[in-house]
């Protein structure tokens, strides 16, 4: 029950921080996307667009929490904690598109250079910045135990590489008058962005699917578990997670019962998941030595 409480502890905690870099980034993208629009710059909008993708990415994850809040009931017995993979997956889908409309927009002023206002363009992206690093240190030590908050943190994060690259673009463009640099900057932006996402997107998929969840090596396990004293096989391991940080593991153990109770093998099993592996919730099937081979023969006559 302890471990239970401290997570939705830390859950609180993320919600904070949330709603606090969601007020600082929603307040500023309305002037970030009209300030884009009046010095005619696609670096500024590139950032703009990234700007309102962080502001989104914080609402949906605020909304994931929420949902994540309520309880287990008889259609979803495991609750609705993979609402926040959802939201995760949804965020890198839409980063994806943003980064390629960029692109795509880059490659068509590269041919044709619009007029840069440098001057405008350089305070708007000092001041996104600011609004980044004060988002993205709200954020960091989040984003290591939530993957909903690392999609809204990721976003942050680049969005922060994108205010640098518009700042050093105006620069160039105020004192050489290359107005091609800064379509070459949006151009970067994209390309930037595009790897963090997709590694995103690899581990929402990943709970999705209910792949191995990274960092837990599943030969590990099987070895672990077969080492206990009283235990002689192991089969129909799985393992899995419902969402960040909720490791779950089932599994069938044929075991010697006349050396070690059924109890006392159950309890080492769980302890074991818990403390090298992580794996909170541990299903485990127990069977006579020797039971599941006369099945198996009995299945096949």
């Amino acid at each position: 029950m302890g471990a239970g409480h401290s997570h939705g502890q830390v859950r609180a905690g993320h919600e904070r921080k949330l709603w606090m870099a969601l007020g600082l980034t929603g307040s500023f993208m309305i002037a970030e996307v009209i300030g884009a629009f009046i010095t005619g710059s696609l670096a500024l909008l590139s950032d703009a667009a990234h700007m309102m993708t962080d502001a989104l990415a914080l609402a949906i994850s605020l909304v994931a929490i929420q949902v994540g809040k309520r309880a287990a009931d008889r259609k979803r017995t495991f609750g609705y904690a993979r609402f926040e993979i959802l939201a995760a997956a949804f965020n890198a889908i839409l980063l994806f598109v943003v980064a390629f409309y960029i692109l795509f927009e880059a490659w068509q002023r590269l041919s044709a250079p619009a007029e840069i206002q440098s001057t405008g363009m350089l305070v708007i992206a000092v001041l996104g910045l600011i609004v980044n690093l004060i988002s993205m240190r709200l954020l960091a030590s989040a984003s290591a135990e939530s993957l909903n908050v690392k999609g809204a943190y990721l976003e942050v994060w680049s969005d922060m590489l994108g205010s640098i690259g518009v700042i050093v673009a105006a620069l160039v463009i105020m004192y050489t008058g290359w107005g091609w640099v800064d379509s070459l900057v949006a151009a970067a932006i994209g390309f930037w962005v595009l790897p963090r996402t997709w590694t995103l997107l690899k581990e929402s998929m990943n709970v999705l699917l209910q792949g191995v969840p990274d960092g837990i090596d599943i030969d590990q396990v099987e070895q672990g578990i077969r080492a206990i004293d009283g235990v002689t096989e192991v089969h129909d391991l799985h393992l899995w997670a419902l969402t960040s940080g909720k490791n779950v593991m089932s599994t069938h153990l044929v075991a010697d019962l006349g050396r070690r109770s059924e109890q006392q093998i159950l309890a080492e099993v769980t302890e074991l998941m818990h403390e090298r592996f992580d794996i909170s919730h541990v299903t485990v099937q127990v069977e006579q030595a020797g039971f599941h081979e006369q099945g198996h023969e009995e299945h096949v006559h």
